[in-house]
């Protein structure tokens, strides 16, 4: 319950009342842009629901319960206790994405689509913006999470195609007929997005006995902190603190399966809202506020880089200072606005059009398959920077709902996998700084590059060959689990009785666990809830 101090009706009494708020109810976080300072929060809600005011402030007569004249809200009948039912905040929340979040109904909402992507997005944000530690989510959020995204997934249930089937009559024949299934896209990606969501939950539930590490508040004072405190931009969040000697062999080599599975759920994800973003339409209005050519946008020294005869995208990008985030996201602007230029351009070669220019059309394909290179290494390099602003655009003026609901669905997840193995890797930095102390001055930089990948040409990710990567590693490993998985008892006997410390050379995954092996689509449609609609007549 959420309690604040409001102005009561007699005012020259001084009198004031507690006023109370259902903390049920659906409320958006909106981060307002009040000079750039991005720590200036507030809760806004339609109808009913109101934030709480800044001190001294009045609501108004909106927020008068105690006035007969208020207007009073529908969820408040029905519950239970005073408190709204689960039907009726289904009701609420619909309402809101009916009306694009215009609850004037003067029809100057939202469309469809930007709602619900609005809706996944603040429902996200609340559930897992207080995820700051590695610990199982509680009950209560976990069940709020699971109950309310099903309520927005539940719109893709409905957006169907038709597609041919065999109908048998009765007197054997067989006739062609066609028949309504979910679309194709939704099909495929939200079992699998509902898959990585259940993955990620477990993963924060396997940290639920370890003991090797622990957090500090950044109010602890000195005593407590000691020289454990964060040295970089996140001055916000717990530090962790680990035993002085570090973390353990085995609690290390778990950490590091943690973010190994975390990882690819995150790629996993990436690929999904990354191939969605592709197929959606780039908006007319992103279009006529682009400049007329490619050197234009990127500018001479980026374009003379890009255009030189041999072309190495380690160098060009070791070339460039990227050494702040919003130096990363500015590249990245001009990278995909020169991309979509040189697009047009090839696809308007035989028109006279202001886009025509006198390059060639194979140095154009060129040089857009070396754009496009930078970009997917920028993306790979840097997970987790803001949206690009062809990115913003296209989810704003995108009019596919189905689009949308998959973009938002796996943008959060991928937002929130990024958070769970940037947490993790603040463990992997405080035990090494307990190991050595020098290490305390070093970057902690996350990246999606192997080694590998720094070694050759950087492969797009590609979302089907993403989730089947997920086919050969658990889903869910505990601390207990991985030593159990990791240590042969037997040979751990041996070694008891014999003394020798050679035996501990035998450490080895138990031979005889032989898991069957089934493919992704049977594992998705083992796990209860998870299965598509199937066909409708």
């Amino acid at each position: 319950m959420v309690r604040f101090l409001k102005r009561g009706p007699s005012l020259d009494k001084g009198r004031e009342e507690m006023c109370e708020i259902s903390g049920r109810q659906a409320q958006s976080l909106i981060l307002e842009d009040t000079g750039g300072n991005e720590g200036n929060k507030i809760f806004r809600s339609h109808g009913a629901n109101m934030g709480c005011p800044p001190d001294g402030q009045q609501i108004g007569w909106a927020l008068d319960r105690s006035s007969s004249n208020a207007p009073k809200s529908r969820l408040g009948k029905g519950g239970r206790d005073g408190m709204p039912s689960e039907m009726e905040l289904m009701k609420e929340r619909f309402v809101k994405l009916l009306l694009g979040e215009d609850m004037s109904g003067g029809g100057k909402g939202v469309s469809s689509a930007l709602a619900l992507s609005n809706a996944i997005t603040n429902l996200a944000a609340s559930v897992f913006g207080e995820q700051r530690r590695l610990e199982p989510m509680s009950a209560e959020r976990k069940a709020r999470w699971r109950k309310e995204i099903d309520w927005l997934l539940s719109v893709t249930d409905h957006i169907v195609e038709f597609v041919p089937s065999q109908q048998t009559s009765k007197d054997g024949s067989h006739m062609e007929i066609m028949v309504t299934q979910q679309r194709k896209d939704l099909l495929m990606n939200v079992p699998a997005l509902r898959k990585l969501d259940a993955m990620l939950i477990g993963y924060l539930e396997n940290f639920k006995d370890q003991n090797e590490f622990w957090y500090v508040s950044r109010d602890a004072d000195e005593s407590e902190n000691g020289n454990a405190k964060r040295r970089d931009d996140k001055w916000w969040l717990p530090t962790v603190k680990v035993p002085p000697s570090g973390l353990s062999e085995v609690s290390r080599r778990w950490l590091l399966f943690q973010k190994d599975s975390v990882n690819q759920v995150l790629k996993a994800a990436m690929a999904i809202n990354a191939q969605v973003l592709m197929e959606m339409e780039v908006p007319e209005v992103y279009i006529e506020s682009l400049p007329k050519n490619g050197r234009s946008s990127l500018g001479d020294a980026i374009y003379k880089s890009i255009t030189v005869e041999v072309f190495d995208p380690e160098e060009f990008l070791a070339s460039i200072d990227l050494s702040t985030e919003h130096k990363v996201v500015d590249l990245k602007n001009r990278i995909e606005a020169s991309i979509v230029i040189w697009m047009r351009k090839m696809h308007n070669k035989d028109g006279k059009s202001s886009w025509g220019s006198a390059v060639s059309l194979e140095k154009r394909e060129q040089f857009e398959e070396r754009a496009e290179t930078i970009l997917h290494l920028i993306k790979q390099r840097f997970p987790g920077i803001p949206q690009s602003a062809l990115d913003i655009s296209k989810i704003q003026y995108n009019r596919d709902v189905g689009q949308s609901i998959l973009e938002s669905y796996s943008r959060v997840l991928e937002s929130l996998a990024f958070t769970v193995m940037s947490q993790i890797e603040d463990v992997l930095y405080a035990d090494s700084v307990a190991r050595d102390p020098s290490h305390i001055d070093s970057n902690r930089k996350h990246s999606l590059l192997s080694d590998s990948d720094t070694a050759g040409m950087v492969k797009k990710l590609d979302p089907k060959e993403e989730l089947e990567k997920l086919k050969e590693a658990p889903t869910s490993m505990t601390l207990s689990d991985f030593m159990g998985w990791h240590f042969d008892p037997d040979a751990e006997a041996e070694k008891k009785d014999s003394g020798n410390l050679s035996n501990m050379e035998k450490l080895k995954k138990p031979p005889n666990i032989v898991a069957k092996k089934f493919s992704y689509i049977e594992k998705l449609e083992n796990l209860g809830g998870l299965r598509s609609p199937t066909a409708r007549h």
